[in-house]
């Protein structure tokens, strides 16, 4: 297999200012489902990518190791994979490596290695640490330190598949029809600012947090030095990554209900802030004062999902676009509603959110505290 010898995309075509596709479905029940409406909805918007990148998060993956944290690695180069597997031997116990299975015959673009691990801290080591912690911390070393080796996907029971090349050619290449999950995220990607590139590519992730992004975010530096301050470090050269840094920040270190979290990522105006109710106003200046560098600015609309939930969430001015639909238990959040309606025509509701207005999908009897979100039910 011939590697990747630079991260850049092939095509020398970096700047390409256009939309994403972006779609994600989940089963509220948690009945699992494979592949094949999620890759027909997200084909359904192909001309929102260009071949520089696409990808599929999965939840309810692993089932047989759902207690287990699940590392996809993907390796540029072989010693790279050898200072990385010595890592992971030192602080985890690896109940089971493998490379990921793949058809080599899709067409893609020069993929490098890629190995999915099942493993758990040394308990010896934790010292009184939670266990999330501490694989945050493994995965930033790796990726700072290995010199080619990059931890794409960190969660239990999930897992992120992601490259170079259109999303179904991407499913073909991972062989996604072999899986099946309760909740699927999918991208396709036009890079903005950023190289195409097989790390680039969406979804980006940390533990069981998953981001896919349409826009582009002009705050990306002094968002990524905010994070830098709570040992996060971005080494995927795309923009979108501070999203899910920030996402696990806020909702699992901090605890903040994610009606908070929404508000410091697209928080209202000011001329909106100064005609507030004085409780609602006081909160809401506190926030842009304590969390002013963890403000997205600029155009985006983004699907981040964790274990149980879906958000979809846009910009205060709603620059990019998305709409929301249900069926039964079904819950849909796309950047089109054809692509919804594509894999279910007779919705029983379907709407377009307000900027700034968060979109929530639960599975049934999840449990999360918060501060008036509206969950779809």
């Amino acid at each position: 297999m011939k590697l990747l010898a630079n991260p850049n995309n092939p095509y020398g075509d970096d700047k390409v200012h256009d939309a994403c596709g972006l779609f994600g479905m989940m089963d509220r029940t948690g009945r699992l489902f494979d592949a094949e409406e999620p890759v027909r909805a997200i084909i359904n918007m192909h001309d929102r990518g260009n071949g520089l990148g696409g990808g599929f998060a999965v939840y309810g993956l692993y089932p047989d190791f759902k207690d287990d944290y699940a590392f996809h690695i993907m390796y540029l180069n072989p010693e790279a994979k050898e200072r990385a597997e010595a890592l992971l031997a030192k602080n985890f116990n690896v109940r089971r490596s493998e490379e990921l299975p793949v058809d080599s015959s899709a067409k893609v673009v020069r993929p490098p290695i890629i190995w999915r691990y099942f493993l758990s801290p040394k308990a010896d080591l934790l010292r009184g640490q939670p266990s999330d912690d501490f694989v945050v911390a493994n995965v930033m070393r790796i990726n700072t330190e290995s010199g080619g080796a990059y931890v794409f996907s960190s969660g239990k029971n999930m897992g992120v598949f992601k490259g170079v090349g259109f999303p179904e050619d991407l499913a073909s290449y991972f062989r996604l029809k072999e899986y099946r999950g309760y909740m699927w995220v999918c991208h396709s990607r036009f890079p903005t600012n950023t190289p195409g590139w097989w790390g680039g590519a969406h979804p980006f992730n940390i533990l069981d947090w998953t981001v896919i992004h349409n826009g582009e975010l002009s705050s990306y530096g002094i968002n990524r030095r905010y994070l830098e301050m709570y040992g996060y470090n971005c080494t995927m050269q795309t923009d979108t990554e501070v999203l899910a840094y920030a996402l696990d920040l806020l909702r699992r270190r901090q605890n903040l209900p994610l009606s908070i979290a929404a508000k410091i990522l697209a928080p209202p105006l000011w001329e909106e802030i100064a005609e507030m109710e004085p409780k609602e106003k006081r909160l809401n200046i506190a926030l842009r004062q304590c969390y002013g560098s963890l403000l997205m600015n600029g155009p985006f609309s983004i699907i981040a999902a964790r274990q149980g939930e879906m958000l979809g969430l846009t910009d205060r001015i709603k620059l990019r676009p998305l709409t929301a639909g249900v069926q039964g238990d079904m819950v849909f959040i796309a950047s089109e509603e054809a692509a919804i309606r594509c894999v279910s025509p007779r919705l029983d509701r379907v709407w377009s959110p307000l900027g700034g207005e968060p979109v929530v999908g639960r599975l049934k009897g999840f449990e999360a505290a918060e501060i008036a979100v509206p969950v779809i039910r």
